[in-house]
């Protein structure tokens, strides 16, 4: 038997203003917001969907900050090993820019890029493993996309670091190819080669909705912009991309309008 696939199965924003990040994303995407109750005396806000938890939002890190950081969602990568994906990270050409260490009552994390620089983050989560969703499950991650400069080397790493496969190819014309993804047996996302306004190699995340209209709207009237769309992709379903009132770059994936 093939081996699994590590997912994405986290998402976290790293923002300058938590509670404003926490009232845009509850009323735009239907969340609840919750403190998280443990003793890594960060603050931190837990989003679910229902029960389950999807994703967190917390103030930048002063490091990241300083670095030059702007608001922006991380995804996590689930791994048995963070220690062992490390290393292997490494020796694949990504880079390491925090851990691994221990985040108490979580797991043990490290902050990494592929060789392209987009960021993730690797965690080894403490307790069981949360069982999958169906795919569309409103307030969960619909797709993820990458931006990079090289998509044919990126979807190398992740095969060889996470075991994701490319399935198919759109040729988009003057935009060029977008390389579709699974891990395991389901398509998650796609990646690209940026265009010019995106500066630098970076991950979108596309929220669950159950439809794209009411939620675009929100968007606007919850201060934050919507930078392209609504529009209709060759599956069917409608997107829209956004920005919300921090910069945090974002998109709602939805069956219809």
């Amino acid at each position: 038997m093939a081996e699994k696939s590590k997912p994405f199965f986290w998402y976290e924003l790293m923002t300058t203003d938590p509670k404003a990040a926490a009232d845009f994303y509850t009323r735009v995407v239907g969340w609840s917001a919750a403190p998280f109750g443990g003793d890594g005396g960060i603050p931190y806000t837990v989003l679910s969907a229902g029960e389950r938890g999807v994703g967190g939002i917390m103030n930048m890190p002063e490091g990241y900050k300083k670095g030059g950081g702007h608001p922006a969602w991380v995804g996590y990568v689930h791994t048995p090993d963070v220690d062992a994906a490390v290393a292997a990270l490494k020796k694949a050409g990504g880079k390491v820019h925090r851990g691994p260490e221990e985040i108490p009552d979580v797991g043990r994390f490290a902050v990494v890029s592929d060789p392209q620089g987009a960021m993730f983050q690797l965690l080894q989560p403490n307790g069981p493993d949360q069982p999958p969703v169906p795919a569309g499950t409103p307030g969960h991650i619909g797709w993820h996309e990458l931006y990079t400069s090289d998509w044919k080397k990126a979807a190398d790493f992740y095969s060889g670091q996470f075991g994701w496969r490319k399935t198919r190819e759109f040729d988009m014309g003057e935009m060029g190819i977008y390389a579709i993804f699974a891990m395991d047996e389901a398509d998650v996302g796609g990646m690209m080669n940026k265009p010019p306004q995106i500066p630098n190699p970076v991950w979108q995340f596309y929220f669950n909705v159950e439809s794209i209209d009411a939620p675009t709207k929100r968007v606007s009237d919850k201060g934050g912009k919507v930078l392209m769309g609504p529009m209709e992709v060759p599956n069917g379903q409608w997107v829209v991309q956004c920005q919300d009132p921090q910069g945090a770059h974002f998109a709602l994936v939805a069956p219809g309008r």
